[in-house]
């Protein structure tokens, strides 16, 4: 029953509080004869055996007809019901029911409750349904929680004893200010790597070297099933966190007990997509979702504030990465292979309105525009944004980085004609952009034309570092080569790069420029097998690396593979590319596959190399008690020594561990938090290379907290 009440509240918040103030103009619920009949037969498979063949002699479940239905439901919209029914109805089964199964049991039991069929049917439509409204005034949330529970409402005339409630963690929560993303309160993880210039990096010491051994579970809780690879976010005591389906939770960050949920309201044809994080900024929580449209959630209540489209509803569109929310814009990477490429849109953080786009595949004639061999713009595409960007206040420029394009075949040969070559801007590239205007400041391509889909799409840190014999403020970000590059921030200058030496595709870097060389017979002209290191899914990858400030220290965690190029019509790289990756050890393997490499980003020499069986899986937290947390694909998820790379401390999840971990404090406590839930691209990559690790083969998520014993 528990279980049940739980669910009972997750969808009470999400969209409460949506319509009173339009309840003259709302619509009245509308239906067919037709949708209510399957209503009828839905019911009588999933819930005839809790709520009874009439709906009011259950002895399992509460009335769904009559005063206690009503009364709960009077005044509340059709898309609350539809999110109540999805997110809990029947116990234990959910998922069973299509979205359009829902909305027929929703038009059998207005049926029920005396609202007649008014032959139109009720649409699968988010703005429909959130129109139309239970007829009735609506009754306060105590009311609704005292008559009615999934077991059914009290008996008549009794009260129940008092009981101290415990104050919502949600009461004092604050606005989160520039200010704060630029510099977090130590017990806030306030972006998905803590702060505007993406470190990943904690100040908490509570948690060291000497007792992480001690750490314990403080508490965990299921999510919505799926691969999740989001991480969490923390502010005020409060930590926001996103599943699988396009939910988000707002849950007390000390408890675990769930404070608000929002749901989305998906197509039929939508399918559910991986998202990496979220954004907090001011007084809203910033959510992309599957069906390309950014949302801004009160932060309070999980009420929809604003829900802004952001492409053309062109199915190769999607939104894996997060937002970025600075100098009051939204900035929103897009991923895809549409023709013309993508893009990084740019909305009021109030209203959500569009104030910019900037195309990542440049125009002919703009800067770059040149550099796609002669093809039209329509034949371009690629330089999907599938990161969060970092951004630096007081330079005041947002950077981004475009992925390559898979459409490769066209790219190979260069067209020998002045003023054409085929680099393919903005592949490959840091892009820093102005956030209130989306103008480009400056670009630096860390790699040109990619014929093997080595991404340099990853997070950019910002840190200040010895150039030269002064100190200087840097971007730095790896490929997935394990190529490491450093640039100026204000300018994009070129400063140094280094190779963790897990790849064969460069040759050479110039010192002065940063220019790569490659080796040209590993261009994949599709006639025949070559072996390239790493594999394309590259030794790093999105799961993030830390960045120690005081001791610039990188800590980076990485994937040893290869991968063999056989010759296809039609290959994995796309629509032109003439071959698939599959995946292979490096030729000296002992096995070992998961790495995490520390580097000392002043003089770019590596410190300590820890290496695993299992591959990791999530990304890393460095924290200023000297302790790295990350987990693998073995379930394990561990605490390492900054400063020789020791195993301190691990334990076994329930699931794979997919995101990137955090550290929080709330009362004088620190937390390490992991979210779960096996699937993601990078997890399923490198199976083969394991097969003695069990995989889950049921569909799962969680979140986990670890704390030292009070």
């Amino acid at each position: 029953m528990d279980v049940i009440r739980k669910l009972l509240v997750i969808t009470l918040a999400g969209c409460m509080m949506m319509g009173f103030t339009a309840a003259a103009q709302a619509d009245v619920p509308s239906y067919s004869t037709e949708q209510a009949r399957q209503g009828e037969d839905s019911f009588n498979k999933y819930c005839v055996s809790c709520h009874g063949a009439n709906l009011t002699d259950g002895s399992f479940g509460p009335p769904l007809a009559g005063k206690p239905f009503q009364g709960r439901w009077a005044g509340r919209s059709m898309e609350e019901l539809f999110g109540y029914l999805r997110a809990a109805m029947p116990p234990g089964l959910t998922g069973q029911i299509s979205n359009s199964g829902y909305i027929s049991l929703m038009a059998y039991l207005l049926e029920k409750n005396g609202i007649k069929a008014t032959g139109v049917a009720m649409p699968l439509k988010l703005e429909a349904l959130s129109a139309m409204l239970m007829p009735g005034k609506p009754v306060s949330d105590q009311e609704r929680r005292r008559g009615f529970s999934p077991g059914g409402p009290l008996s008549p005339g009794i009260k129940l004893p008092d009981w101290p409630q415990a104050p919502s963690a949600l009461a004092n929560i604050t606005p989160v200010t520039p200010a704060m993303i630029a510099n977090p309160p130590p017990g806030d993880w306030l972006t998905w790597r803590r702060s505007y210039h993406d470190l990943g990096f904690s100040p908490l010491r509570q948690i060291n070297r000497n007792n992480v051994k001690n750490l314990r579970l403080a508490w965990s809780l299921s999510l919505p099933a799926g691969p999740n690879a989001a991480t969490p976010l923390v502010h005020d005591g409060v930590i926001f966190v996103h599943s699988f389906g396009d939910h988000v939770q707002a849950l007390n960050a000390a408890s675990g007990d769930e404070l608000w949920h929002y749901g989305r309201l998906l197509g039929e044809n939508t399918r559910p997509g991986i998202k990496r994080n979220l954004a907090l900024y001011g007084d809203k929580v910033y959510v992309p979702t599957s069906d390309n449209h950014e949302v801004a959630l009160d932060m309070k209540t999980g009420r929809v504030i604003w829900d802004q489209p952001v492409t053309d509803g062109n199915p190769r569109w999607s939104l894996t990465g997060g937002p970025l929310v600075a100098d009051g814009v939204v900035m929103q990477g897009i991923q895809g292979q549409a023709p013309g490429g993508a893009y990084v849109i740019g909305l009021d953080a109030e209203t959500g309105k569009e104030l910019w786009r900037f195309h990542t595949i440049p125009r002919p004639g703009e800067p770059g525009g040149n550099s796609w061999n002669g093809l039209k713009v329509e034949q371009r595409s690629g330089g999907s944004v599938w990161n969060s960007g970092s951004y630096d206040p007081v330079l005041n420029l947002a950077y981004f980085g475009p992925t390559p394009t898979y459409d490769t075949g066209p790219m190979r040969d260069p067209v020998h004609k002045a003023g054409i070559s085929n680099d393919a801007l903005f592949t490959d590239s840091t892009i820093a952009l102005n956030p209130r205007t989306g103008k480009l400041s400056w670009y630096y391509q860390h790699l040109a034309n990619d014929q093997w889909d080595m991404d340099w799409g990853f997070e950019r840190q910002i840190l200040d570092l010895k150039v030269n014999g002064s100190v200087k403020k840097v971007v730095f970000t790896m490929g997935k080569e394990a190529v490491g590059d450093i640039l100026e921030a204000d300018t994009g200058k070129y400063i140094a790069s280094f190779d963790l030496g897990l790849q064969n595709i460069i040759t050479h870097i110039d010192p002065n420029t940063g220019k790569k060389t490659i080796d040209p017979a590993l261009i994949p002209y599709g006639d025949k097998p070559i072996t390239i290191c790493p594999h394309g899914g590259g030794a790093k990858n999105w799961i993030p690396g830390s960045i120690n400030p005081g001791t610039q220290v990188l800590y980076m965690p990485l994937v040893e593979s290869c991968a063999v190029l056989l010759p296809l019509e039609k290959g994995q790289l796309g629509l032109s590319s003439g071959v698939r990756f599959t995946i292979r050890p490096r030729p000296d393997s002992d096995g070992r596959y998961g790495r995490i490499q520390a580097i000392d980003l002043n003089t770019r020499k590596t410190l300590w190399i820890r290496r695993q069986r299992a591959p990791l899986t999530a990304g890393v937290v460095a924290t200023a008690g000297g302790v790295l947390f990350t987990g693998g694909l073995d379930r394990t998820f561990a605490a390492y020594d900054q400063q020789t790379g020791k195993v301190l401390w691990h334990t076994g999840l329930t699931d794979v561990p997919s995101a990137a971990p955090i550290s929080y404090e709330v009362n004088g406590r620190q937390y390490i938090a992991v979210v779960v839930g096996y699937g993601t691209a990078w997890s399923v990559t490198f199976a083969a290379l394991v097969p003695e690790i069990n995989l889950p083969v049921t569909s799962s998520s969680a979140i986990f907290v670890f704390a030292l014993p009070d």
